[in-house]
């Protein structure tokens, strides 16, 4: 059975993008306390202290340079926030200001703390339980074994697809895997932005770049599950299929990290009535 999956991609970002409307207005509110609360930060600050501010003291004393290391360390160290409250979000940028260039090896470590969180192994679970209930590939039988299988080329897929866009590609090619959220502007604005940076990247020094990681490196990994997939599927057709189904699934993740700060806010909005201003 042919392992055509684009048309549930398709069909999961509209169902994303639809999902995204009602928070189309939070971003203007989301900027709009943070013009308000930055004034009052900085007279807080200044009534704390009358002399200047540690981070300047910091830059300008004998010590700068090493407070200076310390603040690009923390940027670089991703923020523990999940997506939904559940995914993990460790390639996602809010500050583009305060984040310095990603080597190799910073790469490497982000990809394998993504593919190997402990919530992507029940999220590998459920796929290959939809898979079993399908009965997709029937090569693999039923049973036991046969969602063993399924698990195996589920966490497969998606692990090796996690490399070869997020940490070997853009090794070789000197690109960012990260996603930069845009955060300004409207929800068409927004969700066109997310949307082009699967064919448009940033390369390690900052400027952009066609997107050859996400293209060839989800092209590659589709290219290795023949290995491991029924040989009844190793066909070009079903590789084209796999190379789709990871570019429409990246698309989805780029919409979710996007608009994810302003469901945030809304979810705390709506359940914390203590929190509202």
């Amino acid at each position: 059975m042919p392992r055509v999956w684009v048309p549930r991609v398709v069909f999961v970002l509209q169902m994303a993008v639809a999902l995204s409307l009602p928070f189309s207005s939070l971003a203007q509110q989301a900027e709009q306390q943070k013009d308000q609360q930055t004034p009052q930060s900085q007279e807080a600050a200044a009534s704390t202290s009358g002399t200047t501010a540690p981070s300047q003291q910091a830059q300008n004393g004998p010590g700068g340079s090493t407070s200076v290391h310390q603040g690009q360390q923390a940027a670089v160290t991703p923020k523990d926030d999940r997506l939904f409250g559940v995914l993990p979000n460790n390639l996602t940028v809010e500050n583009e200001a305060q984040v310095p260039a990603l080597g190799s090896k910073g790469k490497f470590k982000l990809v394998a703390k993504n593919s190997f969180d402990p919530v992507i192994f029940p999220f590998i679970g459920f796929i290959a339980l939809v898979g079993q209930v399908q009965n997709s590939e029937p090569e693999f039988g039923q049973g036991p074994v046969g969602y063993g299988r399924r698990y195996g080329t589920a966490f497969g897929d998606s692990t090796i697809g996690s490399f070869m866009t997020g940490a070997i590609f853009p090794s070789l090619f000197r690109q960012d895997p990260r996603y930069y959220q845009l955060v300004h502007g409207g929800l068409k604005r927004r969700a066109l932005y997310a949307v082009s940076r699967i064919v448009i990247t940033r390369t390690d020094s900052g400027r952009d770049q066609f997107n050859s990681s996400e293209i060839l490196g989800n092209f590659v990994a589709a290219g290795i599950s023949n290995a491991y997939h029924p040989a009844q599927d190793r066909s070009f057709t079903n590789t084209v299929s796999i190379w789709g189904t990871g570019t429409g699934w990246d698309t989805v993740a780029n919409l979710a990290e996007e608009f994810w700060p302003d469901i945030h806010v809304w979810l705390k909005q709506k359940f914390s009535p203590d929190e509202r201003p």
